[in-house]
């Protein structure tokens, strides 16, 4: 992630200043490779450097809360990966700690800056929906397809105790309750593992999951969440349906927004001239017909990020308090699951 951050630091038009890794070589090697200026000799060498104003935090889980507490006592603004942390009294922490920095302090939960998704989002708010009444999808993917593949995240005392849904269903709740408006009120969870055994060690976290929630608005919703559906390599998908239309996305074809209504189903393609709000056009940065995809949306983030860093103000930029969210959803659900019975979650 690394990598894709200095990309959008890049294409936003910014510097990137000093790049530190695990080991003093480690972060030379990397300033090589992302294009930094200069390496760090180590984390808090780059936080104290003076010509450091943004600290991307995108190092391994268990690492972030301590990073970005530093970072934000430093005075810098920051932009921490998900999960903000592995615990939500970490996460409560970090959102007090950036609101007493008066900082910015972002998470990149960065499908909210497809213009697509925008565009859904707009006509949501806009009453075309009619009343939203069942919201439901899925996150699939297949990294971990096969018992032998692994990495850090699959070791909880590094990648937290939820990996599926920690990793990546945390994404489509975000993105659900920023697009519709609604809050998660209560859910039920289920787990599931596909292999007994990863990397020739006992497996301590999930594959997948099943979710069925309710909102505060009264809809009913589900999520289905795997890190080993072959074939999926990164599929984002929701429905989002009302009494009067629904809407649909896809990430791994993201420059259509499926329309449903009872006379006729219409395609919004992505493109300043084809999107109705201001919003979306904004983020449409390439005429209809030319992909945009994940690194576009990327730059998006980190362009607006800076921008509110800068003062200005931008809509949808998520925060501290969004990744602090995130946490919460995903403690419910290993709580759930670990009781097989409906939770409350805080909303």
């Amino acid at each position: 992630m690394g990598g894709v951050h200095a990309a959008a630091v890049r294409a936003a038009g910014h510097m990137i200043s000093r790049v530190a890794g695990s080991t003093p070589a480690a972060g030379a090697d990397a300033a090589a490779r992302l294009g930094g200026r200069r390496a760090a000799a180590s984390a808090a060498e780059l936080i104290a450097s003076a010509d450091v104003d943004v600290v991307h935090v995108c190092t391994p889980n268990a690492t972030h809360a301590e990073l970005a507490a530093a970072a934000l006592e430093a005075g810098k603004a920051v932009i921490c990966e998900k999960p903000l942390a592995t615990s939500t009294g970490e996460t409560e922490s970090l959102v007090q700690a950036a609101g007493r920095s008066g900082r910015l302090a972002a998470v990149p939960f960065v499908y909210r800056f497809y213009p697509t998704v925008r565009e859904a989002r707009a006509r949501i708010a806009s009453g075309e929906a009619g009343d939203l009444w069942l919201l439901h999808g899925s996150y699939l993917q297949d990294w971990l397809a096969g018992s032998s593949a692994t990495n850090w995240r699959v070791d909880p005392a590094r990648g937290g105790l939820s990996r599926a849904f920690g990793d990546i269903g945390v994404h489509w709740c975000d993105l659900m309750e920023f697009v519709t408006g609604h809050r998660i009120l209560r859910l039920v969870a289920s787990t599931a593992n596909a292999y007994r055994e990863r990397g020739g060690e006992a497996a301590r976290t999930e594959d997948g999951a099943v979710v069925l929630f309710e909102t505060d608005r009264g809809a009913a919703g589900s999520l289905v969440v795997s890190q080993v559906t072959p074939g999926r390599k990164n599929r984002l998908w929701f429905s989002f349906d009302g009494t009067e239309a629904s809407y649909s996305f896809d990430q791994e074809q993201p420059d259509a927004l499926w329309v449903g209504g009872t006379a006729e189903d219409r395609i919004v393609v992505r493109g300043p001239d084809t999107l109705t709000s201001d919003d979306s056009r904004r983020l449409a940065r390439l005429p209809a017909g030319h992909p945009q995809g994940y690194q576009d949306s990327f730059t998006a983030f980190v362009s607006d990020a800076y921008a509110v860093a800068a003062g200005e103000e931008r809509d949808g930029v998520p925060t501290f308090a969004d990744g602090h969210r995130a946490a919460v959803l995903t403690a419910a659900v290993i709580d759930s699951a670990k009781i097989n019975s409906w939770v409350e979650v805080p909303v």
